[in-house]
């Protein structure tokens, strides 16, 4: 009998299966090794589900809730159990996943003509019928079908945007899973079974409900919800920018691009109308407030917010303003003064690694009227220059300052509040895959990212995949604590960014390493892009676009 030798890698501990066993009976074991349940695994890089029979030996790892992966499988696992019981409770109606609030996921039932509102009571029914699913601990069950045979089904079940979806993709065969006598289609793998699934909760939020997910402390679940409505409403306003595009998901895009070059150069101009009439609005609210003299511009990586500060700066100049701009990296502390992370490395993207002092000592004396010196950060040497540029502004001047920090209070503690005008810019993509496929706006600021460290900072993939763990990190302490202090947020995600991405991206991501971690993470967006058609008329995309940041050929420097 052929055996499987795996190497768990926390402990060089050796398992020794059977050829076409699983990982169910031994995953008990290595149970004390993580702070939340385990879901999945990964085999030489390559995420294995625990009920897959094994055909290979390697190194292995197990993925709890707590790792990126494990959460997402844990998130797939639950959403299928919801949709099951929102079949059998309201049938006339549909799960729309809309985006993710935190920890939670903001969900919408609907039909063709209005959207069900839940009381407090159907909601406790819902979370009484989904608890008797999960106790029942139902496997999972994952068959291949040809992909004629798995869009018949889906007709069957009414399932038509899975229909849509999977009418332009390549590939002949089709992995759909099977709970209870439901079957649906994920992208992305599932958990063993629904008994795992208990740690959760529904809440009542806007017109739908959320959905929300544990995080692990002290191997605890905790269930917490924090309303963050100026962020929902931005999603909420996309969602209406795709209801004027007549788009609701990624088929519909297909539909759209399918038909030819005209109509797609009719969906760049709209959804670039879309972003300037934004932009635009902005600028006029900053007027507006008469006494405005610092604008402080805030968002995670690959957002676009250098492009945005740039097309703001236009519309502000076409309103009368005349500002001015201030880069917050002329205020890094000399090299040896940077506070060190807990591997003892350089944190630059820590506060403490700015001169808050001098920064705001300049702000004011400007404020003021007076002529200041601005320092100058040589990067080469780590210190700042011996002589810096001198800057003075009259009232109708504005400061733009754009930074990873800009919504922190604490970068500003001098300034009145008065004076300050907040803005949170990110790449809040609202299209999905189908009704129950979410596609996260993490992932839309990666492929960006990928694209750009490719053509204007000599880094391929596999380097931007390794450092971006480390950069979701510096988000999370720095960025997303402070996005609801903005006075206005900007979503900077386009429509039609995706299938151009795919054209830079793909080629990209096929040549990263299978035999590196991140080998997982470059086949997951892979197959992201495998549902989308390409756009190739890229003439027609403005060099004023936030995607010309990105694959090149914009009219700003940057």
């Amino acid at each position: 009998m052929k055996k499987i030798e795996l190497i768990f890698e926390k402990t060089n501990e050796k398992i020794v299966l059977k050829y076409g066993e699983n990982l169910l009976k031994i995953v008990d074991q290595f149970k004390k090794y993580y702070d939340s349940p385990i879901v999945a695994a990964k085999i030489n890089n390559s995420i294995i589900e625990l009920f897959r029979p094994l055909e290979r030996s390697g190194t292995i790892e197990f993925l709890d809730i707590n790792s990126v992966d494990g959460f997402r499988i844990y998130q797939r696992g639950l959403l299928f159990v919801l949709k099951i019981t929102l079949k059998k409770l309201f049938p006339e109606y549909s799960l729309k996943v809309s985006h993710s609030i935190g920890k939670a996921i903001y969900c919408e039932l609907k039909n063709d003509d209005s959207k069900k509102l839940l009381s407090s009571e159907e909601i406790n029914k819902i979370k009484s019928e989904m608890n008797k699913l999960i106790s029942k601990d139902i496997p999972f069950k994952k068959y291949e079908l040809l992909k004629s045979e798995a869009m018949e089904l889906f007709r069957k079940f009414g399932y038509y945007d899975k229909v849509n979806l999977l009418k332009y993709r390549k590939k002949k065969t089709v992995k759909i899973y099977q709970l209870d006598e439901f079957y649906d289609y994920f992208y992305g793998y599932m958990p063993p079974s629904t008994g795992i699934l208990k740690y959760y909760d529904l809440k009542n939020y806007s017109d739908g409900f959320v959905l929300v997910l544990p995080e692990f402390k002290n191997k605890k679940p905790v269930l917490n919800f924090k309303p963050l409505p100026k962020l929902s409403a931005v999603f909420l306003e996309y969602q209406k920018w795709l209801e004027i595009m007549d788009i609701d998901s990624v088929g519909d895009l297909n539909d759209l691009i399918a038909k030819g070059e005209k109509d797609v150069t009719d969906l760049i101009i709209m959804s670039e109308a879309l972003h300037e009439k934004r932009i635009a609005f902005i600028a006029e609210e900053i007027k507006k407030r008469k006494n405005v003299r610092l604008i402080l511009i805030a968002g995670p990586s690959s957002s676009g917010k250098t492009t945005f500060s740039k097309r703001l700066m236009v519309q502000l100049r076409a309103s009368g303003l005349r500002p001015v701009t201030i880069s917050l990296d002329d205020y890094f502390v000399d090299r040896e003064k940077t506070p060190k992370n807990e591997k003892g490395e350089y944190d630059f993207e820590a506060l403490e690694a700015i001169d808050i002092e001098l920064f705001n000592k300049n702000l004011i004396d400007l404020f003021s009227g007076k002529e200041v010196e601005i320092p100058k950060f040589d990067f080469t040497v780590g210190k700042r220059k011996s002589k810096g540029i001198y800057l003075k502004i009259d009232k109708d001047q504005p400061i733009i300052i754009e930074g990873i920090h800009g919504l922190n209070p604490n970068l500003t503690p001098l300034i009145p509040e008065e004076l300050k005008f907040k803005i949170y810019a990110s790449a809040l993509t609202q299209i999905n895959l189908d009704n129950t496929n979410r596609i996260h706006t993490t992932d839309t600021r990666l492929l960006r990212r990928i694209v750009r460290d490719s053509k204007f900072r000599n880094h391929n993939a596999y380097h931007t995949l390794k450092m971006w763990p480390n950069v979701r990190l510096g988000e999370e302490k720095n960025i997303f604590p402070y996005q609801e202090n903005a006075d206005i947020m900007f979503n900077s995600a386009l429509v039609y960014e995706l299938p151009v991405l795919k054209i830079f991206a793909e080629q990209l991501l096929i040549t990263v390493p299978d035999n590196v971690p991140e080998t997982s993470e470059a086949t997951r967006l892979l197959k992201i892009l495998d549902y989308f058609l390409p756009i190739t008329n890229l003439e027609d995309i403005p060099r004023t676009s936030i995607i010309r940041e990105f694959i090149g050929r914009s009219v700003f420097k940057y």
